[in-house]
């Protein structure tokens, strides 16, 4: 339906289409409806839909855009909300009839609304309480480069910093030389059953010297000191000010332990609200102090590079306010880990330092700002602001990583922003923003016929975790997932790291490096197919660096050509083993498995000119693995030494062990790499020879093998488990992400799969937020809708932190990019080819593949397949609808809905809509 068409009616809008219609609807700066949409609006007379479709529809557009008259006195309710709304007085210079506008809303409520509610905006994270001290609560902000980690506290703001080059350490050798010597030992002793023997000699020579990388630093805390006298201000909080005012800041994780529940309280202010808007990527807070109503808005910018805030307030001269950066633990007054903080320019202030170690980047941050009709100014390490109606403050930051003089790079970039002003900077923002974003849209169910729709969100959570249902959510989580990685990896920044880019401690958990044993990869499962393909990029970049090193470690370490990375990697490219951990850290797979993302890319997007750059990567890392392979007794080719990614066997003898030749992961991995290699070249038409040695090896390797309890063996033999509920479950790699297992081609092999799955949840499986979320993809490719969907809503449930991240415990993204990932195999898949032997053979699309029942009814928009299609989906009452399949560079493909299919082929743009009824 198309705005303002003569056709518009309410009826046929779903609750997204009237949010998009809405978003699309600013004018003169109050953002009320246009009088296209009014026209849309006005087609609410068609009474055929469900109230609370029309409801919706209504809100989208009316009530959203005048709520904040509500409680200004510009339009008035009693206090339940339940009159027809009166307006008072409007601005003059609005060219909409609001006399009209508002007898169509005094009709619609009189004849069909409920009592009003506070329904949330769409795609909105909402709260009526502040975040305290608690990092968790904060909303996050991200350029790609830059984060933040937004409290919305209303005396004492902190704002986190991060830079995502900002890394401690530099670069180093840390190849253990005794590692090639010893390597024919370890594998003697390996294959002689000899494990402690071999476990001992592989801990001291093949760990890395030292046996630790680098790890990822905050930049800096924002620390913003509000004048609020007209508040009582209890004897506590007047001491936490002073701290704040002083640098004195102390532990505030023990005033939040000592205040308790007022920690999370609006401190006395009113009409408090805080969310951060997923379409528009800005964060912002409202709240009341006597008359007078206050207003922050902040975002996070790519195309200017700078974090930007704009405070305003409807009384003039409110504002008034200190702030001062500051670096290192908040809890240690002593800690102070930057060099200098001077002023600049007279506006700014310009905070340098270095991290720590040999070789150390050099770091610099500034923040400056303009008042409007008041007074900003320096007074030694502090910012100070009085009497003013507005403020725009602007925040920029480099290191030596990527610049020669960071400081005057950041100091350029703020003062560049400054002189765009807001609307400037936010205008160009939300044309970057949104080119990104609004490629997806996703609705499951009607959320606004659902009670938890009115609930901020972290009382939401606290709901599912009693049980109940909230599909409204579960689609807010999936574009969550798409916000977060579009904040944490763009063109030209580093890849997402454990925690994305948002990080505020110094000795993060795991050194928030990129894992590259299942978790950096789960960063990246959603990118394809969520339609975000050139964030991709940044994993690219980190994977040509890392293959530098990644030589070395192999030439040295085992003799071998091509390149080798191991279970972890930081900036410095590092591609030795680290942490002196047996069961995790001597695995040599974390290359073959990046490289596989570089066909995953072809795969989806027919990129002949990017498949020639990558092919030299998936050669390499295939050489690597045909030099490394040793024969075991069965003749097949191994790896040697090899683990399962942190798990951990049992002899019959009751030994335990973790080194062993060949474990499932391996296998499965290698076997994909070379496939996709050999593929490649013939794509390409090169290697002829080493095509063959590839599919020669490839015959090679060990098969995937089912057990006496009827589960995928993990390790080459079928050992117990010394954890039976173990987070990984490794040895499904060829369920998800590969695509060996199938239901349709290895039903075998797939219900071994699931048994291994319905093992490993009955023993307490998917206790950590990515465990879950992996478990999520595996069974939508088992077509599982309804465990798919249980373990969704228990990531939510259990695992969920109350600003939406993932808990491992403690935080961790992946998580929350492998759930939408998840959700989005549980739409489409398009993993499967018509002839998998041949290369003129086209993707099948299998369209709602594992749709669980619950989910009667949806739409979702853009997602991509593998081919180059981009899909749109509807569903009523559980059966698909329509699809319509967009072509970028054209070609057929195979759609399957159920045991139905229909082959399709389109030109380079050109598309097709077809009903469900007609596949």
């Amino acid at each position: 339906m198309k705005v303002g068409s003569s056709d518009a009616t309410a009826k046929v809008m779903y609750p997204a289409e009237a949010a998009r219609i809405s978003q699309r609807c600013p004018s003169a700066g109050y953002g009320f409806p246009s009088p296209a949409c009014l026209c849309v609006l006005r087609g609410f007379g068609d009474c055929s839909g469900a109230p609370a479709r029309r409801l919706t529809l209504f809100q989208g557009c009316l009530l959203k855009r005048f709520s904040p008259y509500f409680s200004t006195g510009l339009c008035k309710t009693n206090q339940h909300g339940r009159d027809p709304v009166r307006w008072k007085a409007l601005p003059n210079n609005n060219k909409i009839d609001y006399h009209q506008t508002a007898c169509y809303f005094e009709l619609f409520a009189k004849k069909f609304l409920p009592p009003m509610k506070n329904h949330p905006e769409p795609l909105k994270l909402w709260y009526t309480t502040a975040s305290g001290n608690d990092w968790n609560r904060a909303l996050p902000l991200g350029s790609g480069r830059l984060g933040a980690m937004v409290f919305g506290n209303v005396r004492n703001e902190r704002i986190q910093l991060n830079e995502d080059t900002v890394w401690s350490g530099g670069p180093r050798d840390r190849i253990n030389p005794d590692a090639l010597a010893a390597l024919p030992e370890i594998r003697r002793l390996i294959f002689a059953g000899k494990l402690k023997e071999a476990e001992n000699l592989t801990d001291q020579a093949l760990s890395g010297v030292p046996d630790s990388q680098h790890q990822y630093e905050p930049l800096a805390d924002l620390l913003i000191a509000f004048d609020h006298a007209e508040l009582a201000v209890p004897e506590r909080s007047r001491r936490t000010v002073a701290r704040a005012l002083s640098g004195m800041l102390e532990s505030q994780q023990k005033d939040a332990n000592a205040m308790g529940s007022a920690t999370h309280t609006v401190e006395g202010a009113t009409h408090y609200r805080r969310e951060l808007d997923l379409a528009t990527a800005v964060a912002g807070l409202e709240y009341k102090t006597g008359e007078t109503t206050f207003k922050r808005e902040l975002l996070a910018s790519a195309p200017d590079e700078v974090i930007a805030i704009r405070l305003s307030a409807s009384k003039p001269g409110a504002i008034g306010f200190s702030l001062r950066l500051q670096r290192g633990p908040i809890g240690i007054y002593s800690a102070r880990y930057a060099d200098t903080v001077t002023q600049a320019g007279g506006r700014a202030l310009l905070l340098k330092g270095r991290t720590a170690g040999e070789g150390a980047i050099s770091f610099a941050t500034c923040i400056g700002g303009v008042a409007k009709n008041g007074k900003l100014f320096l007074r030694g390490e502090t910012l100070l602001v009085e009497g003013a109606d507005e403020v725009l403050l602007v925040l920029a930051a480099g290191t030596t990583f990527r610049e020669k003089d960071p400081a005057a790079e950041s100091l350029a970039r703020l003062e560049k922003a400054l002189s765009h002003g807001w609307d400037e900077i936010k205008k160009r923002h939300l044309a970057e923003y949104r080119g990104w974003f609004d490629r997806v849209t996703l609705t499951i169910g009607h959320a606004q016929e659902d009670e938890a729709a009115a609930l901020p969100t972290d009382k939401r959570i606290e709901r599912m975790a009693k049980g109940a249902d909230d599909p409204a959510l579960l689609a807010l989580y999936f574009q969550y997932g798409r916000y977060l990685l579009i904040g944490s990896s763009r063109p030209g920044s580093m890849p997402a790291n454990l925690q994305g880019i948002w990080n505020q401690d110094f000795y993060p958990a795991w050194g928030s490096k990129y894992t590259i044993n299942i978790n950096t990869e789960m960063n990246y499962w959603p990118v394809e197919t969520c339609n975000l393909s050139e964030l991709h990029e940044p994993l690219f970049d980190l994977l040509e660096r890392v293959r530098v090193k990644g030589r070395e470690v192999a030439r040295r370490m085992y003799g071998c050509g091509g390149f080798v990375i191991h279970h972890n990697t930081d900036l410095w490219d590092d591609a030795c083993p680290t942490d002196r951990n047996l069961a995790a850290s001597f695995w040599p797979m974390g290359g073959a498995w990046l490289s596989l993302h570089l066909w995953e890319h072809y795969a989806f997007t027919g990129d002949r000119d990017f498949l020639r750059r990558a092919y030299d990567t998936l050669k390499e890392a295939s050489q690597f693995f045909l030099e490394f392979l040793v024969e075991d007794s069965k003749k097949r080719l191994v790896t040697c030494p090899a683990i399962s990614p942190e798990n951990v066997y049992i002899l019959p003898n009751g030994e335990m062990g973790t080194l062993c030749a060949g474990s499932s992961m391996d296998n499965q991995i290698i076997d994909q790499l070379f496939r996709f290699c050999g593929e490649a070249a013939q794509i390409l038409d090169a290697d002829k020879e080493f095509r063959a040695k590839l599919e020669a090896a490839r015959q090679r390797l060990p098969q995937p093998s089912i057990g006496r309890r009827g589960q995928l063996m993990e390790w080459p033999e079928d050992y117990d488990e010394s954890e039976p509920g173990h987070r990984h479950v490794s040895h499904l790699f060829a369920l998800h992400p590969g695509d060996r297992i199938s239901p349709l081609d290895t039903p075998d092999l797939a219900q071994a799969a699931r048994v291994t799955l319905e093992g490993r949840l009955a023993h307490g499986g998917g206790h950590t937020g990515w465990s879950r979320a992996w478990i999520i993809n595996f069974w939508a490719r088992l077509h599982d809708g309804e465990k798919a969907l249980q373990n969704l809503n228990a990531l939510l449930a259990k695992s969920t932190l109350p600003n939406l991240f993932d808990d491992h415990p403690p935080f961790q993204i992946d998580g929350n990019f492998g759930a939408t990932s998840g959700l989005a195999e549980m739409l489409l898949q398009s993993q499967r080819k018509t002839a998998p032997a041949s290369l003129d053979s086209t993707y099948e699309l299998h369209l709602l593949p594992a749709l669980p029942a619950a989910w009667k009814s949806g739409r979702v928009t853009g997602l991509r397949a593998r081919g180059g299609s981009e899909v749109d989906l509807d569903w009523r009452d559980g059966k698909l609808s329509a699809v319509t399949i967009r072509s970028a560079r054209g070609g057929a493909c195979r759609l399957r809905y159920g045991a139905k299919t229909k082959d399709v082929s389109l030109k380079a743009g050109e598309s097709l809509e077809i009903k469900g009824s007609q596949i």
